[in-house]
């Protein structure tokens, strides 16, 4: 039976270092936050991101912006708070009203106060093992992985799902640590072949948002198991895994809810700190 990876006593401890380290700057950080609209999954995210920042001894800043908000607008307002010295970390709230192109904005912001690790000189700094601002879920992913205490050189890691946010920088993660990645998508699942790969990871990774889309009998004797994976079924959250048959076969699981989720907003939180570290 598997050993439970849980995100919140993890999250706990890594809450600690960063309430040092906020302490320690010469001004209180600041995260500048904008939300375009109203989504009642954004709001609750703010609401969680901002009781966080106040435990941590981060000043949090919501700009609410209405629904009709133009791109012009909204990168005005970004541009503000980059040449604003007080403001050390910038997030674009999801998601944004349809005339409005996330990657095409996040480009806007300035690379030392994108705390969620997007703009494309971040994602540079990943590839050459350099970044110090990683995208928060790929960041909670490791996490967890080294609270497994796995080593991970010349292991076979499969990430099952290839998004901007989740399975391509993993990757890069995980290739930094010389495992041998696999990344799975789509086009693996087509041709047939998505239980062949799942079967031979040592460590697996699955960040899709399809229910039970990994079969428990496929997870590998042994492995590491990360799901990503948040979805509604009837009453019920569930992950992308199997997880009751999955949990008997691999020797650490993560638990949906309270594996990667609780960490998610604390990784912001760090990497706002490693921003106004570099800032001051």
């Amino acid at each position: 039976m598997a050993k439970l990876l849980e995100g919140k006593p993890l999250a706990e401890k890594i809450k600690e270092d960063i309430r040092k380290q906020a302490a320690s700057l010469k001004n209180k950080p600041v995260l500048a936050s904008i939300m375009v609209g109203e989504n009642a999954g954004a709001a609750a995210y703010v609401k969680s991101q901002a009781k966080t920042a106040e435990s941590l001894g981060i000043e949090y800043r919501l700009q609410s912006l209405p629904q009709d908000t133009s791109e012009s607008t909204l990168v005005e307002l970004i541009r503000k708070f980059n040449s604003d010295s007080s403001v050390n970390g910038i997030i674009i709230q999801m998601p944004l009203p349809v005339n409005i192109d996330y990657k095409k904005i996040s480009q806007f912001i300035e690379p030392g106060k994108d705390i969620e690790g997007m703009h494309p000189a971040n994602i540079g700094r990943l590839l050459f093992g350099k970044a110090k601002l990683i995208p928060c879920t790929a960041a909670s992913a490791m996490e967890l992985i080294n609270a497994s205490g796995i080593d991970l050189y010349g292991k076979e890691a499969v990430i099952v799902g290839h998004s901007e946010i989740v399975g391509k920088p993993l990757a890069l993660l995980l290739l930094d640590k010389f495992s041998t990645v696999t990344v799975c998508h789509i086009g693996t699942s087509k041709a047939g072949k998505l239980e062949e790969h799942v079967r031979r990871a040592e460590i697996l990774i699955v960040a899709v948002g399809k229910a039970g889309l990994i079969k428990g009998e496929w997870v590998k004797e042994g492995s590491v198991v990360i799901d990503v994976g948040i979805n509604r079924v009837a009453d019920k959250i569930v992950g992308d895994v199997e997880f009751e048959t999955a949990e008997k076969r691999a020797s650490y699981i993560t638990p949906v809810p309270g594996g990667v989720g609780p960490l998610t907003v604390t990784m912001l939180m760090r990497n706002l700190v490693e921003a106004a570290k570099s800032q001051q």
